[in-house]
């Protein structure tokens, strides 16, 4: 059987994949069938597993993907024909990567076994600013020796779109130093009116190399 994703779900699906188990929610989906007496003896396929990529800011607000499945059907007569199927995914805002989510027996049908399951697997599509966290979320703002030493001021980017002005023109930046912005990470799985927050971790670029009479200055400037 195929899968593809419908114009209007934005975002990307990995191949498929046969079983395997992952440790994570899991929501299902019972077809019409599910559960007819004619078919409760019958072996069943393995369950049918695809990657699902979602952006972080989908994970935010929550989205609807609609999946195109072209699989094998038995019509009245006993024979078998192709036809296209539509299934929604409702992402609920928060959910983690491998979140699963099965459609019951909507694969390849067979007179003499159970239509396989179809698995949705949620996976993190890369960011280029985020990394999750959790429900936290990690920017790393790059910024020179210089920066870190003297102080600046920084615009900490959010997933709104929003920018945030950091100040740290009082302080050191160490490579260690991690700056905290409660509330503005994504949305907790089972209580998504709270959120989690948005780490700011720092990137200092060194210089290559100095000259002598930098060297001088730096060495008697700085504290041994």
């Amino acid at each position: 059987m195929d899968i593809d994703m419908d114009p209007f779900g934005l975002g990307g699906m990995g191949p498929p994949r046969q079983g395997g188990a992952f440790r994570s929610h899991s929501f299902n989906f019972a077809s019409p069938n599910t559960g007819k007496a004619a078919g409760k003896d019958r072996a069943q396929d393995p369950a049918i597993e695809h990657d699902l990529y979602i952006s972080l800011e989908e994970i935010l607000r929550g989205c609807t993907k609609k999946m195109k499945i072209c699989r094998r059907a038995i019509q009245p007569d006993g024979s078998t024909k192709k036809e296209d199927k539509l299934l929604t995914i409702n992402v609920k805002p928060g959910w983690k990567a491998g979140t699963k989510i099965t459609f019951q027996k909507e694969g390849d049908q067979s007179p003499r076994r159970e239509p396989a399951d179809i698995v949705f697997i949620i996976r993190d599509k890369p960011h280029p600013l985020f990394r999750r966290e959790g429900s936290d979320i990690r920017y790393t703002c790059k910024m020179s020796l210089k920066q870190a030493l003297c102080g600046t001021i920084v615009e900490v980017p959010t997933l709104t779109g929003e920018k945030i002005p950091l100040n740290l023109t009082r302080e050191i930046i160490k490579p260690n130093t991690v700056k905290r912005f409660q509330g503005h990470g994504l949305p907790f799985p089972k209580e998504p009116s709270r959120k989690g927050d948005l780490l700011v971790s720092f990137d200092i670029k060194f210089p290559e190399n100095l000259t002598q009479s930098a060297k001088d200055i730096l060495y008697d400037t700085l504290p041994n």
